[in-house]
């Protein structure tokens, strides 16, 4: 089991530069800089022409939090011809379309397809491009939007009854609610041979709660959830400049900061050891998730000790997480401009020198060898300490597409579920995106043509995430308890960002207000759920033979 790191142990392994500072006042929250923005990429394709007109769609991207501002992103409508392509791999000559027997329309008619876009966008502006030339009579629309712009047309779509045929629910509305509302319809029928095709997929890809409502699958894992935005990604000669190599030794987190540190020191202003998105909350939160994790915290998904249902905000690995932060800050190693930029900004300032270190997933190896093919970069483990175990957690399923209840085309809608959930499809998804989304099944991933480093993205997940419990599987009655919980204000990454600005003076003092406050937020949503009828307590939020080295699969619920 788990070895505790004390605090003062962590203390010792990072430095004493932060100290006093965490011992000071606690001050007022931090209000996070403006949010991102994204690109929405809007493709019709026509049998006619190659390209269509160009709209403009106002957008926003949002923060988990009340202060977070946002600013407008420009939509374009590009053709699938011209859609970029994170691989060097021709997509038509990668994907091959289904040949399911499904009996599709004979008619003129449009299937409309939505979803949140950054890879997904590379694959599905040639495939459908491709799918609408075996189907001329089928016109294929594709949205590829930011979340927000989802949030708002997918639910008008639905109050209207002209919602996209597929799309993704939007964030903030659970699952269950889209299922108990009607918005969408189970897929056992519109998917030709389902039985077997659902048999195919590995181990722990349909879960009652997330995939599967009342006994009928509504959706299906076209990726994994096994990925982690805490890998070092780091410029390769500016590392060996200073003599180190974590792709050789994975670092500790006395490595990390040294290297930070000398690193900042060689460039001379020029470069920096370290650098982040430091504008989105959000990413001061997974940072100090990851760490703490890594660090041997009892913490799964949700920052919840999943053995006693707690949170652990205030966990030592946590502060200790906290303070190697502010220790980078004290050394002056973190790019100076963190705190204005969104981690899209942060990878690309790395790979134009600007800094030598950035913590982020395959997707950022996925967009270095599209954007900058000259560029000389590694990957390696998260930085790690403490005796572990050193794991990160999953939850089940990513990139879920879910069918709307009064689509009119639904079996042009199992024709390619039925592609996208076989593992030839999902390895041609692989190669396409070069990785930049890994697939559910694991030997698509193997058998993917990708950049090695992409590969020994998922090399390194392999060794350190496993599944978490999730109590709506146990007991469904949790989805209610979803739909009455709030998000709390600051919440966890906007506070950690005060922390490091210093507007929070008391890092300690910090964490247990943001740990009491959720608490008494599940607490409340607990209890309005019971006075409407639902059959749950916090006891739902416990798993006493959780181990966060093991993966909490179907097996453990069926005992």
């Amino acid at each position: 089991m788990t070895q505790r790191l004390s605090r003062r142990a962590a203390l010792r392994l990072i430095g004493g530069a932060s100290a006093t500072a965490l011992l000071a006042a606690c001050g007022s929250s931090a209000a996070p800089a403006a949010a991102p923005a994204s690109q929405a990429t809007t493709t019709s394709v026509s049998k006619t022409t190659s390209a269509t007109t160009s709209q403009a769609a106002s957008t926003a991207a949002s923060q988990t939090t009340s202060a977070a501002t946002s600013q407008a992103a420009s939509s374009s409508t590009v053709s699938a011809a011209a859609s970029p392509s994170s691989s060097s791999a021709d997509p038509t000559s990668v994907i091959k379309l289904p040949q399911t027997g499904v009996k599709l329309p004979t008619d003129k008619v449009t299937f409309h397809w939505v979803d949140s876009g950054d890879s997904k966008v590379v694959f599905f502006t040639a495939f459908f491009k491709m799918y609408q030339q075996a189907h001329p009579n089928i016109t294929m629309q594709y949205d590829g939007l930011p979340w927000v712009e989802i949030g708002k047309i997918v639910p008008i779509g639905v109050q209207n009854g002209n919602a996209p045929d597929v799309f993704q629910v939007p964030q903030g509305i659970p699952t269950a609610q889209a299922v108990k509302e009607g918005w969408v319809q189970p897929i056992e029928d519109i998917v030709p041979n389902f039985q077997q095709w659902k048999a195919a997929f590995p181990p722990n890809s349909f879960f009652e709660g997330i995939t599967t409502f009342n006994g009928k699958v509504y959706t299906f894992p076209r990726s994994t959830s096994k990925r982690t935005s805490n890998l070092i990604f780091y410029n390769v000669d500016q590392m060996q400049r200073a003599g180190y190599d974590p792709a050789a030794k994975p670092f500790t987190w006395d490595d990390f900061r040294a290297a930070a540190k000398k690193i900042t020191q060689q460039g001379n202003g020029q470069y920096f050891g370290f650098i982040t998105g430091g504008n989105q909350t959000g990413k001061w939160g997974s940072t100090v998730s990851g760490l703490a994790q890594v660090a041997g915290a009892k913490a799964g998904t949700g920052d919840v000790n999943w053995q006693t249902g707690e949170f652990t905000y205030t966990s030592d690995e946590y502060l200790a997480a906290i303070d190697l932060l502010l220790a980078l800050k004290s050394d002056n190693s973190v790019f100076p401009g963190s705190l204005s930029i969104n981690e899209a900004d942060a990878r690309s300032r790395t790979a134009q020198g600007a800094a030598t270190m950035v913590l982020a997933g395959e997707f950022c190896s996925a967009l270095w060898v599209r954007d900058n093919p000259d560029f000389k970069f590694n990957v390696a483990a998260p930085p790690i300490t403490g005796s572990g175990p050193h794991n990160l957690a999953y939850d089940i399923g990513a990139n879920h597409q879910w069918l709307y209840a009064k689509s009119k085309v639904p079996a042009v809608a199992g024709d390619i579920f039925y592609y996208l959930g076989t593992e030839e499809g999902q390895k041609e998804w692989v190669t396409v995106t070069n990785g930049s989304d890994p697939a559910a099944y694991p030997q698509a991933n193997q058998q993917a043509d990708i950049d090695p480093r992409t590969r020994q993205c998922y090399t390194l997940y392999d060794q350190f995430l496993y599944l978490n419990p999730m109590p709506v599987v146990r007991n469904p009655d949790v989805t209610q308890v979803l739909l009455e919980r709030k998000a709390i204000h600051p919440d966890f990454g906007t506070v950690v960002q005060g922390i490091y600005t210093g507007q929070l003076k008391d890092p300690k003092a910090a964490m247990k207000d943001v740990q009491d406050r959720t608490e008494a937020e599940l607490e409340r949503a607990i209890k309005v759920a019971q006075g409407k009828g639902a059959k749950v307590s916090r006891d739902d939020w416990k798993f006493p033979d959780w181990d966060p080295s093991q993966d909490y699969g179907q097996e453990k619920y069926k005992k």
